[in-house]
């Protein structure tokens, strides 16, 4: 009673917002389309859809559906780029995500030597997903998961690689610099530049600030960490960043690191990969890998 096609078309229709984008999408006229939908309503014996005027909305059974074909259609069409690469004698796709900015980074380390490696993988790096990995890994659409904020759950196996600190950095003639630690409320009076994302994503807040009852007096957020850097090296405000990109990316700049409470506040990077799947060959060589990359 269910076929791929009528996933397919829920699919784009929902992409699209509308039937006749959607059937240009799969290279159908609208009419055939339309029939099909109409067809599979009538064996199943439910709308998937309705329509007022130029407006479409789901039924409750269509957005099962839609839900369905959003989980669905990218395992198949991973298994047939998979099958592909095997009819072609190459290993198939290896599809990493990034779920933190400075993951990329990291990544960037041991690229070279993983393609050199292993070279009939099709290595993709995949960062739309970043800030939801994880149900981009369990919905296969991606087959690795990078990640500094493992989420543990059954089907998902984590893999600590790479410890390190999350600093303060400051400009180099800021008085925290000469003190070495920072404590919650020095950063009461500081303008605060993080990445895009949630408080309740930012170890800064949640591990640092929050517990003190103590806020930034303003909140900046960036998209690069190499803009983070200018501007805390133009007395902009201060960052927090792993200490290992603080001494890569911010040697030559006139900043300092600076501990965040006595205890400073460690992370470590840990890989993901679905349970099962941890002993494919080539996920196997990475993990390796991403063990013996140096800081």
């Amino acid at each position: 009673m269910l076929d791929r096609q009528i996933l397919a078309i829920l699919r784009e229709v929902d992409r699209a917002g509308s039937v006749t984008a959607a059937a240009e999408r799969l290279n159908l006229s609208q009419s055939a389309l339309s029939h099909t939908v109409r067809k599979f309503e009538e064996r199943c014996g439910v709308e998937i859809w309705m329509k007022r005027g130029r407006t479409l909305r789901f039924t409750q059974a269509g957005r099962h559906l839609l839900a369905l074909a959003q989980r669905l259609l990218p395992q198949f069409e991973h298994a047939e780029r998979v099958l592909a690469d095997f009819a072609s004698g190459r290993r198939g796709a290896f599809r990493v995500g990034m779920e933190c900015h400075p993951c990329q980074a990291w990544l960037m380390r041991m690229t070279a030597r993983y393609l050199t490696q292993w070279p009939d993988v099709d290595f993709e790096v995949r960062t739309a997903f970043r800030f939801d990995g994880l149900a981009a890994l369990l919905d296969n659409e991606i087959d690795l998961l990078i990640t500094p904020d493992p989420i543990e759950t059954a089907d998902v196996l984590f893999t600590p690689v790479f410890d390190y600190e999350l600093v303060l950095v400051v400009h180099e003639a800021h008085p925290l610099a000469a003190q070495g630690v920072a404590r919650p409320e020095d950063l009461r009076a500081e303008e605060l530049i993080t990445v895009p994302v949630s408080l309740e994503r930012l170890d800064v807040y949640t591990r640092f600030l929050v517990p003190a009852h103590c806020r930034p007096h303003r909140h900046k957020t960036v998209e690069s960490t190499d803009l983070m850097l200018q501007l805390v090296a133009a007395r902009r405000g201060v960052t927090v960043l792993p200490d290992w990109l603080v001494r890569e990316d911010g040697a030559g700049l006139p900043v300092r690191s600076v501990h965040l409470g006595t205890e400073g506040i460690g992370k470590s990077i840990h890989l993901g990969v679905r349970r099962g799947e941890e002993g494919v060959d080539h996920i196997t060589g990475f993990l390796a890998l991403a063990r013996t990359t140096d800081r």
